[in-house]
């Protein structure tokens, strides 16, 4: 009888030794390297990132976040383009990244991540309790908006 040897799954603290500079994800357990954005993804990031930070800042709802680390368990920790964590649990928020489900996490398509953010990246946000997921697709112009209600998704 043949029996695998269950594989490792790395956690926070693995991710934690990746080299600074480079862009890692830990997704169930398993680190994952993107490539940095390119020009127009940074200038769509930075346009539409402004924009909410300033509203929440003149407001006073809350804090918004550029390539953040987001440790949503300890085998899942992402680091989308833009999020949002509202004025009442901004207590998540540690120097070092955020500790739980934003309140809004916000991907750019890019083609090399465009299909993880649809799958993975969706599902697991839905299963960590983001309220609010955005994919941003510069080329189309559109936004898709996904409200997490309880435990169903719904696409606005």
């Amino acid at each position: 009888m043949v029996t695998q040897t269950p594989k490792l799954k790395l956690t926070y603290e693995d991710y934690a030794k990746t080299p600074e500079g480079e862009r890692w994800e830990l997704i169930d357990g398993e680190l994952n390297m993107s490539p940095s954005p390119k020009r127009a993804h940074q200038r769509n990031q930075v346009k539409l990132g402004t924009r909410m930070s300033f509203f929440a800042e003149e407001k006073d709802l809350g804090e918004v976040y550029f390539d953040f680390d987001v440790a949503l368990s300890d085998t899942d920790t992402v680091r989308p383009d833009l999020l949002f964590v509202s004025k009442e649990r901004l207590h998540i928020i540690t120097e070092d990244n955020v500790r739980g489900a934003p309140d809004l996490v916000v991907e750019i398509r890019s083609p090399s991540t465009a299909r993880q953010d649809w799958t993975v990246k969706r599902e697991l946000y839905a299963r960590h309790g983001v309220k609010e997921y955005w994919l941003v697709d510069p080329e189309a112009a559109t936004v898709a908006v996904l409200l997490l209600d309880g435990k169903v998704e719904r696409v606005v």
